[in-house]
């Protein structure tokens, strides 16, 4: 079942005062040194929580290695990034700001900045009464931002669980007990936001290690990346930490072959399926059943 209750770290409880100033600094383009570029550019909440391009772009309009992972509920991860190296919501803000490929900012400069920008000196004081404007209390309200707003809503899945016998199509009650048996999605795909937050080579191609890079002694890590959940997964197309997977068509198939690339690191619990075209079909009209309507954001007024 859905989790209805957010939770915040206790050194940075929620309200209203730091999901106001998260708001602002996550559509803040000054966050990035050309002010062009702001947390929004790449996670928009219209694209789920992403940008809906095979791969990211930043500084400079560059095309980046990976694609953006989704924010979508992110209250719940379990750490942040396809290789997961920032363990906290709050880690994982400043990691775009000060990477050069991306915001390109250091923070010290980020700090300055805001700083020198009258409107924010009263909201972080509001926020954070004499803490100041710091890296931490920046970290802090971008974090409580995004986790308020990135909450997903009741999909017809959930109303289906819920009682609702006429939520889903038989197709997708057909591809619900595939997904749970012989497709075995859900041994990844699991909880009620259809992740285990591991990580696993599934056998995309490519030369991108992933978590391999952070644990290069470590086999079972080699070419692994992060279960992405697969709340509004219809809306976030392409897939896959590249873009390679075009739609969920694909990214069945994928599965249904066992992957594309086979190597050591092949998670085990990756294989080929034999899938019927029906199987297939099914499976696709349960992962739509995922879908929820999106939460109003507006673009708010920047601080002077």
């Amino acid at each position: 079942m859905r989790s209805n209750a957010i939770p915040y770290p206790e050194d940075n409880s929620y309200s209203v005062a730091r999901e106001k100033l998260g708001h602002l600094l996550f559509f803040d383009p000054r966050l990035s040194a050309s002010d062009w570029i702001s947390c929004a550019s790449c996670h928009n909440p219209g694209f789920s929580w992403g940008d809906g391009l095979p791969k990211a772009r930043g500084h400079g309009m560059k095309t980046l290695p990976r694609r953006t992972p989704t924010l979508l509920d992110s209250a719940w991860m379990a750490s942040f990034f396809w290789d997961g190296r920032a363990a906290t919501l709050e880690e994982q803000a400043l990691l775009p700001i000060q990477a050069m490929g991306e915001m390109a900012l250091s923070l010290s400069e980020m700090v300055g900045k805001l700083t020198r920008i009258k409107g924010y000196n009263v909201l972080f004081e509001k926020a954070y009464p004499r803490e100041g404007i710091t890296e931490k209390t920046v970290a802090k309200a971008i974090a409580t931002y995004e986790r308020v707003a990135s909450v997903s809503t009741e999909a017809p899945f959930d109303r289906w669980i819920k009682g609702d016998t006429q939520a889903i199509s038989s197709a997708a009650r057909r591809g619900f007990v595939l997904f749970n048996t012989k497709a075995a999605c859900s041994q990844c795909h699991s909880g009620w936001r259809f992740t285990d937050d591991s990580f696993h080579d599934i056998g995309v191609r490519g030369d991108d290690k992933g978590r391999g890079a952070l644990f290069p002694d470590i086999e079972v890590n080699q070419f692994a990346f992060k279960t992405p959940t697969l709340r509004n997964v219809a809306w976030r197309a392409p897939y896959m930490h590249d873009g390679s997977e075009t739609t969920l068509v694909d990214v069945i198939e994928l599965y249904n072959v066992g992957g594309r690339e086979k190597r050591a690191s092949l998670s085990t619990l990756v294989r080929p399926l034999n899938l019927t075209e029906q199987d297939r079909k099914d499976l696709l009209e349960f992962l739509g059943t995922l879908s929820s309507p999106v939460r109003k954001t507006e673009i708010p007024m920047l601080p002077r």
